[in-house]
């Protein structure tokens, strides 16, 4: 197993407070599962605040960022039955990966945290 990516963001809740008070921003940046999800959260601003994170992490994770290729809605987190968040593997972000890295087995991990003010996320692209 190797590492082939790392990536880290931090967001600052309260700017992601603003952000979502604009429908055509959530529908843009999140898709239809995270949205979902949230109808279930108490917070949604710690909610979408640690997924944008993730989705910069992801991206960072590359080492492209967010591109023509890429955009925020490719990437999807989603939580297994006991709530770990995982990115949701799809047809686009696999291919992605191979061109990048030229793997088609590979692993993503995910780690998010949220306080009062700030959501952080942190991705590991390893191979299998």
């Amino acid at each position: 197993m190797k590492i082939l990516g790392i990536g880290v963001d931090i967001v600052e809740n309260k700017r992601l407070k603003k952000l979502l008070k604009n429908e055509s921003f959530l529908k843009r940046i999140y898709g239809k599962r995270e949205i979902e999800l949230s109808k279930k959260i108490k917070n949604k601003i710690n909610f979408f605040a640690k997924r944008f994170a993730a989705k910069e992490s992801f991206a960072k994770s590359l080492g492209t960022g967010i591109r023509k290729e890429l955009n925020f809605k490719d990437i999807q987190i989603l939580n297994d039955k006991i709530g770990k968040p995982y990115y949701l593997k799809t047809k686009k972000i696999s291919k992605i990966i191979y061109n990048k890295y030229k793997t088609k087995m590979y692993d993503l991990f995910l780690s998010i945290s949220d306080e009062k003010d700030y959501s952080v996320a942190f991705t590991i692209i390893q191979t299998k």
